[in-house]
């Protein structure tokens, strides 16, 4: 099989992030080594998260120095034309921040599954390797077991039946012996249970941080697009009370998305100083587990290099292969004569058989294919897809902050385009004839209902500071020259709505059939008793 190094190439994006500069929080520079138990590297992507956070203060400040241009130097938007090229760049705005944002959220999906899918790649080759282990530690201490406690027993039994025969007996010292040789090989195998306890644990921890990390960016993506979505429709609704909420969760989501890319860069530069030099890493790691000489046969495994187990299995088959011979004749001249031994050789023949079987598996299990596909693929799991998956959740993160800037860049200016519109609207002139309100307003005055109001003020003249200003223009002219209009138009009802002509001219209604039973005597007679002097003071009260 060729070696790893063949197998596995770092990706170009690797060797980019691992020029990063990696500097302590003291700013003093550091070895491009990964060493995630140092505390000076610690610093180093600590730092990396801090210039994340100084992006953040720098769009902040910016925000905030165009917010405040935008509060204080106040542009005069009187103009049509104006106000029509702000709308537009309003529209423009929030079009591209939508743009932007469901770009944003595109490429975070893909990011986050494709970290996902290699962290998940990376967590299965623990576990087989975990297994491998495992089941290598297994037949270790089963064969170790079976020789010392059931083949020892077998041996003392055989040797009290044979005891009358001497070289019976010596034939079983010998099979002893063997099995003590077979002991010691198998001892002097490396120990795998401290390794298999960590890769155990790595592989659980990791497992349990990914699944989080995968779900809180889950609902990030989620949050920014119902973010981008509810302001979109605020602008369209032009609603000033969602408007506002979306601002202040704009602010909280570019924070967070800045937050999130420093943490992204720190773990992709770090992961990148890992993929590297993965080898140098594992070896400098295991170095008091394992001897190097197997690290580096599990971690290269190529036919150049020789097997540290091969000697240790050699003489594992070898005394294996004499014990079985040296029972089949024990079977063949010894049970004739003490048939109590059959039992006894059976039993050993069938644990030594037993041996062989482990001795098979463990032979493939030590070889170093399974545990060096194993290393390789959670190399490419982590160096490719990881790292890859953080660099699109990186440029998430940017797009994501550079949609909610220009969306809090564009909200405000739709907010005062509101306010002055409702401003514009509020500045309308009642007794303007075109404005809808306005004539609502004339026709409801003009009710019949309401003359009755006006002629209860005529009816006490005492008070003349009771008196209200009439809906209609009202003229000087006498009042024989209102009868004779009214007279003109034959006291129609038809022409009540004829502009009065005197400005003290009573109601058309109440010299009309229709409504005249609606005023009583007394209004009637205090009105026509009024004299044209009268007339023309109150006159002057309406003009005044």
């Amino acid at each position: 099989m060729s070696s790893a190094r063949v197998d596995y190439i770092a990706p170009w994006w690797t060797y980019w992030l691992h020029q990063f500069p990696h500097v302590t929080l003291r700013f003093q520079p550091l070895e491009h080594t990964f060493k995630p138990q140092d505390e000076n590297y610690q610093q180093s992507l600590i730092f990396l998260g801090c210039v994340a956070a100084a992006g953040l203060g720098v769009n902040l400040l910016c925000l905030a120095i165009y917010l405040s241009c935008l509060c204080c130097c106040r542009k005069d938007e009187e103009e049509e034309e104006s106000k029509k090229s702000n709308s537009c760049c309003v529209t423009w705005a929030a079009v591209a921040a939508g743009l932007i944002c469901c770009v944003a959220v595109g490429v975070g999906f893909y990011g986050n599954s494709e970290t996902n899918d290699g962290v998940y790649q990376l967590t299965y080759s623990l576990y087989n390797a975990n297994h491998t282990l495992a089941g290598v530690d297994s037949l270790v201490t089963g064969t170790v077991g079976g020789m010392q406690s059931g083949l020892n027993e077998h041996l003392s039994r055989l040797g009290e039946i044979f005891a009358a025969r001497g070289d019976f007996v010596q034939t079983l010292q010998f099979m002893q012996q063997m099995s003590d040789n077979i002991i010691k090989q198998l001892l002097g195998l490396p120990d795998w249970e401290k390794a298999k306890v960590d890769l155990a644990a790595i592989a659980d921890q990791t497992a349990y941080v990914e699944y989080y990390r995968w779900l809180t960016y889950l609902l990030i993506l989620i949050l920014d697009l119902v973010i981008c979505l509810a302001a979109c429709l605020g602008l369209a609704k032009q609603s000033r009370w969602l408007l506002t909420t979306m601002m202040i969760c704009g602010v909280l989501t570019l924070i967070l998305s800045w937050a999130s890319l420093g943490a992204d860069v720190a773990t992709a530069v770090g992961t990148s100083d890992f993929c590297v030099a993965p080898d140098k890493f594992l070896m400098n790691q295991t170095k008091d587990i394992i001897s190097s000489d197997i690290v580096h046969y599990y971690l290269y495994c190529s036919q150049t290099l020789p097997n540290p187990f091969q000697q240790s299995l050699t003489v594992f088959q070898r005394s294996l292969t004499t014990m079985q011979i040296q029972i089949q004749g024990l079977l063949q001249f010894a049970v004739p004569l003490f048939p109590t031994a059959e039992r006894d050789l059976l039993s050993v023949q069938h644990l030594l058989n037993n041996s062989e079987a482990s001795l098979h598996q463990l032979t493939a299990l030590l070889d170093c294919r399974g545990l060096n596909k194993d290393y390789l693929d959670a190399l490419i799991g982590v160096c490719y897809d990881g790292v890859e998956g953080l660099l699109y959740l990186c440029l998430f993160s940017l797009l994501a902050a550079c949609a909610f800037s220009v969306m809090l860049c564009a909200i405000p200016r739709a907010w005062r385009q509101i306010a002055n519109r409702d401003r514009d609207y509020d500045d309308i002139d009642d007794g303007d004839p075109f404005n809808p309100q306005s004539r609502r307003m004339t026709s409801h005055h003009s009710h019949p209902g309401n003359m009755h109001s006006f002629c209860s003020y005529s009816s006490s003249m005492g008070s003349q500071t009771s008196l209200h200003l009439p809906t209609q223009a009202v003229t000087n002219a006498p009042l024989s020259e209102y009868m004779n209009q009214s007279a003109l138009f034959g006291g129609n009802p038809r022409h009540e709505n004829v502009p009065l002509i005197g400005r003290g001219s009573p109601p058309p209604s109440l010299y009309s059939q229709p409504y005249r039973n609606r005023y009583s005597p007394t209004m009637r007679a205090t009105y026509l008793s009024m004299t044209e002097d009268q007339i023309r003071h109150f006159g002057e009260d309406f003009r005044a």
